[in-house]
Order: structure tokens, then sequence, then C-alpha cells
């Protein structure tokens, strides 16, 4: 990361581990101690419904992370579908948070790669308590999607830095 600051390449950060494991906790906390000027894009905002993982995973590979033309699409949650698009400009370094962040693609294109570690049992208790009944009938759905994203993909062995989300 050092490096990739003092090469004036544009640093980018992908955050990635399960439901209530604590990314966008980190995420905020790293935003709020970057030394300057930084873009942080939280996948919760991308996810086009609760089948959307893999598009997600998708959208920051064909968009987010395009050198050129950097941008994410928003999607409203309580319409159902694609909201507006949003610039990202190509100079400023970049988070992005969320399941489904850390593919191999996305890693290759990226300064470093954080896997945050927390037992299920927690993570569930977490993000029930957090999104509430909003959440509860869609938990058993995402979290098939998040086990097969990992098989598939294996983002902790992608992770420059793990980390405890305990």
């Amino acid at each position: 990361m050092a490096a990739a600051l003092a090469s004036g390449t544009r640093p980018i950060v992908l955050i990635d581990g399960g439901s209530g494991a604590g990314k966008s906790t980190l995420a905020s906390a790293l935003l709020d101690r970057w030394p300057g000027r930084v873009s942080l894009v939280r996948l919760d905002d991308v996810y086009p419904g609760w089948d959307g993982l893999d598009a997600a995973s998708e959208h920051v590979r064909d968009h987010v992370l395009d050198s050129a033309t950097p941008r994410w699409q928003r999607w409203d949650w309580a319409a159902g579908a694609p909201a507006e698009w949003h610039a990202l400009d190509p100079t400023v370094p970049l988070i992005v948070e969320g399941s489904g962040s850390l593919t191999r693609a996305n890693r290759a294109a990226a300064t470093l790669g954080v896997w945050v570690h927390t037992p299920p049992e927690v993570r569930k208790r977490r993000a029930l308590s957090r999104d509430g009944n909003g959440y509860r009938p869609h938990w058993d759905r995402w979290a098939a999607q998040e086990r097969r994203f990992a098989e598939r993909e294996r983002p902790q062995e992608r992770a420059d830095v793990m980390f405890s989300g305990l």
C-alpha cells in the first residue's frame, strides 16, 4: 500500500467477509484515518436484490474498477430496480466494502485485499440485530450465496490481511 501511495498509483482496497462480519465498521475506520481524499463504495448499495451477490461482484469488476471511467449504480431496494449512477474519480484512492468484492479478477486490479473473519453465529446475531425483520427471511438465501462465492473464489486466500471481526 505504501508503495502504491509513493508511486502515485491509485490505491484500491477490497474488504470482504460474510454478512455481519464487521466489514462496514472496518471500512469506516479506514476511511476516517485515510490521509487525504478517498472514495468508498459499499456493496449494500449495489446488490441488485437478495439474489445479487454475484451480480455485484461483476459490477465491481466491470464498472467500479474500470480505470478510465469508474462508476457504480445504486440499487433502489424500495423500488426493486436499478437507480442512478455515481461517478468515481479515477485518481482518488478507493475502498470497496462488501461480500463478494474479493474475487480473483477484482483482486488483480486492487492494491490490497482484506478478509474479515467472524464466526457464523456472531455474524448472524449482528446482522439480524442490525437489519431486523427485513433481513431475517433472507438470511439463509444470502448465506448460501456467500458459501458458493467463498467456495468458487476463495477470498480468504486472496487476502493480504485478515482481521477478526470480534
